[in-house]
């Protein structure tokens, strides 16, 4: 199973990890902790998951300026995303994917927020400016409910 999405990368290197996916922007002020890499926001659909180690798929970043600080802290902590896959391109995404210092591909086709699900192992490649989808996550069984 290998599904390519092509982009462009704007953080070099490779990462293959477990994808963590939202369909959701995520703010740096306020909607993440970078002490333990969770998503703190209350009404965001990801609160309470952490990212820390994962290949983080969202639409964009959200807030203010602080959005790069924060992520550059999760750097800095150690609890940063193996890897960032954003769709839509917004200078506060660049700067907290370069300040972050992971692997970022942006602006992928087809959309990877449609495409990836959580728990898929994907590889960013912010070289070549592509994702693939390496394995799919076990599905739950509805019949087993």
């Amino acid at each position: 199973m290998s599904a390519v999405m092509h982009g462009r990368g704007i953080v070099p290197g490779v990462v293959e990890a477990e994808a963590l996916v939202t369909d959701e922007g995520i703010s740096g002020w306020g909607g993440i902790d970078s002490s333990n890499g969770t998503i703190v926001e209350r009404r965001h659909q990801l609160v309470g998951q952490c990212f820390t180690g994962k290949v983080l798929v969202f639409p964009s970043a959200k807030g203010s300026s602080g959005w790069s600080g924060h992520f550059q802290a999760t750097r800095l902590m150690g609890t940063a995303p193996a890897a960032m896959v954003i769709s839509v391109m917004t200078t506060k995404a660049a700067l907290g994917a370069i300040v972050t210092r992971v692997p970022t591909v942006i602006a992928a086709s087809p959309d990877p927020v449609h495409t990836i699900r959580t728990g898929d192992i994907v590889r960013v490649d912010g070289d070549a400016g592509t994702v693939t989808i390496v394995a799919r996550a076990a599905q739950a069984d509805p019949a087993a409910s």
